[in-house]
């Protein structure tokens, strides 16, 4: 398999490689996209994509790459949940990223309430959603769901921020809560 290669203004090649790098200085959180097909096991995984698209009418979006051994399962079901998650629930992003085992075991779920999709314990804000399209995005595919029913926890929990390639906390805010002035 050819990777097609793109060229810069300085004439460079754009490589996966130094795309992967630069845009890994874009902060993002990291949800848990979520579904169960009536009678079958649930399925998930971990998406550092899962965007707010629209306010009218209320759409989100995630990418999901082609080779997604879950999004087969999700696309079947026509609905799925965003788990967003918090600090502490990094080693669920890791269970969910894994590409063996039963990423549900020992996990605490239950059923969102519009869509049914598993809304995993602990979560930050969960997000319940039925697949509205599914556009081709080079070697993903972009998933838009139409909100059906959202929440958010109890308390203030860190969420789980991703950011050169590694996990980070986010930093406290100022007392009026606005940005500091340089």
């Amino acid at each position: 398999m050819s990777v097609h290669t793109e060229q810069t203004s300085d004439g460079s090649r754009l490589e996966p490689a130094r795309l992967r790098h630069v845009l890994g200085h874009f902060c993002t959180g990291i949800a848990v996209i979520t579904a169960q097909e009536d009678g079958l096991p649930p399925v998930g995984f971990t998406c550092q994509s899962f965007v707010s698209l629209s306010l009218q009418p209320p759409l989100v979006s995630f990418s999901v790459s082609r080779f997604s051994r879950s999004w087969p399962g999700i696309r079947r079901a026509g609905r799925f949940c965003a788990n967003i998650l918090t600090a502490e629930q990094e080693p669920l992003c890791g269970r969910f990223a894994a590409t063996d085992g039963n990423r549900f075991a020992g996990v605490e779920w239950w059923p969102s309430p519009a869509t049914g999709s598993p809304r995993l314990a602990g979560a930050l804000a969960w997000v319940d959603c039925t697949i509205e399209a599914v556009y081709p995005g080079g070697d993903h595919r972009i998933a838009v769901g139409r909100v059906q029913d959202l929440g958010v926890s109890a308390g203030e929990p860190d969420p789980l921020l991703f950011f050169q390639a590694r996990f980070h906390r986010a930093a406290p805010t100022t007392p009026s809560g606005a940005a500091p002035t340089p």
